[in-house]
């Protein structure tokens, strides 16, 4: 006998009967309809990796994205992967990678480009596998006149404990700034100007690391060089170390399904978050530099046009994959959502940002605010109401800490402050979250500890309406997913789930785990509510915002909405290109008239995918149009 609970928390299933009665019960065309369905897509065995990053392209393939695959053995043998996958032909095709962009940040640009940028140099090393003691050394360069650029290789002699180390890359120190009495006008002094090095002992071997900060001697310089160009390093030690990241940057092109190199970024980065604003150039942000630490709040801005990349003014620094995307106003939200690296105390606090002056206004009332990390964060449809959710999430680093919460904030409120929504069923940390075309939230997933340690994962999925602000529980996932999981919507209304990456595979923690390859479909309800569903056709490609456009449609007098679905662009629990945007509309004879709204931040350049939803709540498949 098989129990159906549904209650207040939706279609919890029991097996006190056989799995073939729980497959029949979840099969038939009552359930589907109120809770949904999920089929699992394998692809042949030669097709699958490790999927760390997924983007929807305008064609209406997915780029699944792999690089190295959290793999040491395929980093080191360069083995990089990415698969171009069509869910409708049910097509799958390998493409080169030419980098290892595990970890890389990306966004959709207005082309219709995935903009790409930063990746993995090198894997972390845990204590007991690093033989020579290393660390930061931050060299300083007090010439005035000119920078000064050490190449690989370059010696370091501790001037206290008399210990060498060597850098592994070169390094270019900018020139020392000179510092003005601002009332006098009179000269002061010379600031360094500074460059960050990794550097290692020549030798392996505990004797070789140091235990305080010491100066250090350039060695190979001589003259005004040597007196101007020195090191600073604290402890240099057999520590565990970070994750190093790269500079590269490519577009990938959804038509030619290729990767086009552009230029470098001036900081390398692993962990970044990409976002567009308001001139709809990419800001670049966070990450772990090429020594592994973090990118001390240097942020950068892609300009499409140029393909070339500018710092911003002053420095803000955030944790590594900060939640941030452009609010209406121009200027970005920070939820304090974030998917890792980073101090405990330093830019974790919720605020709205103004890029131009660099000036931050926290925001409160956020709950749980120490267990924000791997929190998800969404632009709730529709946009224009500017109200955001942020789900779960839990606390800094390798914490068992985990939140139950969503917190609500309305930003076009005069006092805007966070207040708690409905809670989960288990605190959650990696939730997935996906908008869809009816304006509902698709929740599901995520583990209650640090990347499912305990088997911790959630089978739960659960849909949010903003209208009455409840959580209805719909079908259960049948996989887990928590790390390196994530989710998006397809042009047919239905929502692909990639990923996970668990530490072990059991209660225990003693069986290491397996990397998640199988792809999950979720089919809504409203895709089994019976009848047709509404179509969309003709019409133009593109569409200038503050215009109208005219589609053909069989039952223009069921249609009860429409909106533009920004595609995404989905890893480590951020998407911030997700966004529904509704759009007026009037039912003609043989279809509808939608128009765009006129606001540049609101409807970003690029393309989107445009729904229409009739009485019942059933999506039309999506037609693409482009926003110039």
């Amino acid at each position: 006998m098989v129990l159906a609970l549904a209650g207040m928390n939706g279609p919890a299933l029991y097996r006190f009967g056989s799995d073939q009665y729980h497959d029949y019960k979840i099969n038939k065309a009552e359930y589907k309809a109120e809770n949904g369905k999920w089929d699992i897509v394998e692809f042949p065995e030669e097709y699958r990796l490790n999927t760390i990053h997924a983007a929807l392209l305008r064609t209406g393939k997915i780029l699944l994205i792999a690089g190295s695959g959290n793999n040491q053995d395929n980093f080191d043998a360069k083995k990089f992967d990415t698969r171009i996958w069509d869910p409708v032909k049910k097509t799958i095709k390998k493409v080169p990678t030419p980098a290892d962009l595990f970890c890389t940040g990306h966004t959709q640009l207005a082309n219709g480009n995935l903009l790409i940028a930063g990746g993995t140099k090198r894997y972390e090393k845990l204590k007991g596998d690093i033989t020579k003691a290393g660390g930061l050394m931050v060299v300083h360069n007090e010439n005035p006149d000119k920078p000064i650029t050490l190449p690989a290789g370059t010696r370091f002699t501790g001037k206290e404990g008399g210990k060498t180390f060597v850098s592994k890359d070169p390094v270019v120190v900018e020139r020392a700034k000179k510092v003005f009495d601002k009332a006098t006008g009179e000269f002061q002094r010379n600031e360094p100007g500074l460059g960050r090095i990794y550097v290692e002992a020549q030798k392996s071997g505990s004797k070789y690391e140091t235990g305080t900060q010491d100066n250090y001697r350039v060695q190979g310089l001589s003259g005004t060089d040597a007196r101007n160009t020195y090191g600073i390093a604290e402890k240099l030690a057999l520590d565990k170390k970070d994750f190093q990241g790269i500079r590269d940057a490519y577009e990938f092109d959804p038509v030619a399904e290729k990767y086009i190199k552009v230029d470098p970024m001036n900081e390398a980065r692993w962990y970044p978050t990409l976002t567009t604003l308001s001139d709809g150039k990419i800001l670049s942000l966070s990450g772990l530099d090429e020594i592994g630490q973090l990118v001390p709040g240097k942020n950068e801005v892609y300009d499409p046009k140029t393909k070339k990349w500018t710092y911003t003014d002053g420095v803000r620094q955030f944790p590594t994959y900060p939640a941030i995307s452009l609010m209406q106003n121009g200027k970005l939200f920070y939820s304090g959502a974030n998917a890792g690296y980073g101090p405990d105390d330093v830019g974790r606090d919720p605020g709205v940002w103004d890029v131009e002056t660099n000036k931050f206004k926290k925001l409160k009332g956020m709950s749980d605010p120490k267990r924000l990390e791997t929190a998800g964060t969404v632009l709730l449809p529709p946009a224009q109401d500017e109200k955001y959710m942020v789900i779960g999430g839990g606390g800094v680093g390798e914490s068992e800490l985990s939140s139950k919460k969503t917190r609500i904030i309305d930003l076009l409120d005069d006092n805007p402050k966070f207040v708690d929504g409905p809670e989960l069923e288990k605190g959650t940390r990696y939730p997935q979250y996906s908008i869809l075309p009816n304006d509902e939230v698709l929740v599901s997933g995520g583990s209650e500890d640090y990347r499912g340690r305990g088997a911790s994962n959630i089978l739960q999925a659960r849909m949010y309406d903003s209208k009455t602000n409840k959580f209805k529980r719909v079908a259960d996932p049948l996989v887990g997913r928590n790390y390196h999981s994530g989710s998006i919507l397809l042009p047919d209304g239905r929502v692909m789930f990639f990923g996970s990456d668990s530490l072990y595979a059991d209660k225990g923690n003693t069986k290491p785990g397996k990397f998640e390859q199988r792809v999950e479909i979720y089919t809504p309800p409203y895709l089994y509510q019976g009848g047709s569903r509404p179509t969309l056709s003709g019409g133009p490609k593109t569409i200038e915002r503050g215009d109208s456009a005219t589609f053909s449609s069989k039952d223009p007098s069921s249609i009860k909405s429409a909106r533009l679905i920004k595609p995404s662009a989905s890893t480590h629990v951020t998407d911030v290109d997700q966004r529904s945007i509704a759009l007026d509309f009037e039912k003609t004879k043989d279809g509808i008239e939608v128009t765009v709204p006129k606001g540049r931040n609101l409807v970003q350049s690029g393309w989107y995918m445009l729904f229409v939803t009739d009485d019942q709540g059933t999506p039309s498949e999506a037609q693409w149009v482009e926003i110039p």
